[in-house]
């Protein structure tokens, strides 16, 4: 069985987050059939399962075992002149995937360049950026249940994807450790651009192509967001609050510049990074905690923060954008504690 499996470890790099904490046990797989193996022998006890860790927060350190997977490989199981299924390891690096797609012409998951994290996160999380969610194209996630080792799959009306949600961090959270993904993609262009300034970029590089919308949003990212490597940060903290179409009205007749977008519900997605930045915290940081100079959205380690400092900056934040604009802002970030 190859399993490699640890006491006391240090969690350092992988949370890029940058906060020192340690698991009782981590425990890291290479294939199904040794983490089922693993499992079936009797595992029990409080568990976490993590990819990159770009979403998560340790508050404290963990008292159990940390999964992480090992699982790579793009496998094509089904292919026509239209579209392409690919299974996918949840271990493999979400970037890697994105950018093996474009070299391949496969069309969807462009827009979602250089998001840190892996594979099976991208379930869990139901990533996205640019207008494209990653739960629009997935086709199934095959998982084992931590209850009794068994293989499970949940196809895609099974996971319930929702604006940064899947079943995966509610009902099923904390009950699998996820295996592979599938995607359906296309063979044909299929370009969203219509987000923010992306068309604009693209443009500048010469029209849509695979390549030049994966380097338009690259090179957008780079510009807005802070590199894990040299800042801690857990990407964008905080998700852009969903209000009613009144609420969104009253709003821009107060702030004629507040950023919205309105979703096929009738409802209307805010900005946080701007309500957050007219709350004056790109000038304001905390106990070695802030915002990035950027894009306030991200919540950012200027030092030697620890996870307590993170939560109690947030709070903060949380009560002024509530306070001057009546709207409740929601974590986007894993809290351990």
């Amino acid at each position: 069985m190859m399993i490699n499996e640890y006491n006391t470890y240090q969690l350092l790099k992988h949370n890029t987050f940058g906060i020192e904490a340690t698991a009782s046990r981590f425990v890291e797989f290479s294939c199904e059939e040794d983490i089922i193996a693993f499992i079936g022998n009797g595992f029990y006890g409080k568990s976490l399962v993590i990819g990159g860790g770009s979403n998560l927060l340790f508050v404290n350190d963990f008292d159990g075992t940390v999964f992480h997977s090992r699982i790579m490989g793009v496998e094509v199981v089904e292919e026509n002149d239209d579209d392409v299924l690919i299974r996918v390891g949840s271990g493999m690096n979400w970037d890697e995937l994105v950018a093996y797609c474009v070299e391949h012409g496969w069309h969807g998951l462009e827009n979602l360049s250089l998001i840190p994290g892996e594979v099976g996160a991208s379930a869990v999380q139901n990533v996205g950026a640019y207008g494209v969610e990653a739960g629009d194209l997935i086709e199934r996630v095959e998982a084992i249940a931590l209850e009794n080792a068994g293989k499970r799959i949940f196809f895609h009306d099974d996971c319930c994807f929702a604006y940064r949600y899947s079943i995966f961090k509610a009902e099923e959270k904390g009950r699998n450790i996820i295996t592979y993904v599938t995607y359906r993609l296309k063979k044909s262009a299929a370009f969203k651009l219509n987000y923010g300034n992306l068309r604009e970029r693209v443009e500048a590089l010469g029209g849509a192509t695979l390549g030049n919308v994966r380097r338009a949003v690259c090179e957008i990212r780079r510009a807005k967001l802070p590199d894990p490597a040299e800042i801690g940060s857990a990407g964008s903290f905080f998700m852009n609050p969903v209000v009613p179409a009144p609420l969104a009205a009253q709003l821009l007749s107060q702030y004629p510049n507040m950023p919205q977008y309105p979703l096929a519900d009738g409802n209307v997605k805010l900005s946080a990074g701007w309500m957050i930045e007219q709350c004056g915290w790109k000038d304001n940081p905390h106990a070695n905690v802030g915002v990035y100079r950027h894009q306030a959205l991200v919540v950012v380690n200027l030092g030697s923060a620890t996870g307590r400092d993170v939560l109690e900056f947030a709070a903060a934040v949380v009560e002024s954008v509530k306070e001057k604009f009546g709207v409740r802002l929601n974590m986007e970030v894993n809290v351990i504690s």
